[in-house]
């Protein structure tokens, strides 16, 4: 964006610092205005013909440009979702293991994926894979609540769980 002596344009057409028209004028009138108001004269439309150019107090717009950007960025939480694998014959101390990993990842304020893949053979017994997610979720139970529940997606059992705070 260019500024006061920046703008170099023959003819510029003015919007004044209360958003009336003020003319089609050289860029030196325009900023005889604008200094006479202690205002900066700012191109807005460039590519316009003639270029568009406003009367207003440019550090205070950048100002209030900055502190918008702020505090959009501050209302907006970027969620992931994390994922933990388990195998139908997990042992206990793996088990404890990837509870602790989701229990930490849900404390953070992620969501999680949980899901239990079963090879060969072992899709004949989802019974065990529903058991193991089970407790796995009362497990988990204090740091969050099933967002999806148990389904079975291919040759795995999967369950969402999102962070207590979110519910």
């Amino acid at each position: 964006m260019q500024i006061n002596e920046e703008i170099r344009d023959k003819e510029i057409r003015v919007v004044g610092a209360d958003g009336s028209q003020l003319g089609i004028m050289s860029a030196k009138e325009a900023l005889a205005i604008a200094e006479e108001n202690d205002l900066d004269l700012v191109k807005i439309a460039p590519q316009a013909t003639p270029p568009v150019c406003r009367i207003m107090d440019y550090g205070k717009y950048c100002f209030e440009q900055t502190k918008r950007e702020k505090e959009a960025k501050k209302n907006q939480k970027v969620m992931e979702i994390k994922e933990v694998r388990m195998s139908s014959t997990i042992d206990t101390h793996d088990f404890n293991t990837k509870v602790n990993q989701a229990t930490k990842f849900l404390n953070s304020g992620d969501k999680i994926k949980v899901s239990v893949r079963f090879r060969k053979r072992a899709v004949a017994h989802p019974h065990l894979g529903e058991e193991l997610l089970l407790k796995f979720k009362d497990a988990i139970a204090g740091a969050g609540v099933v967002d999806k529940p148990i389904k079975m997606e291919g040759r795995a059992l999967v369950m969402f769980v999102a962070p207590k705070g979110n519910k």
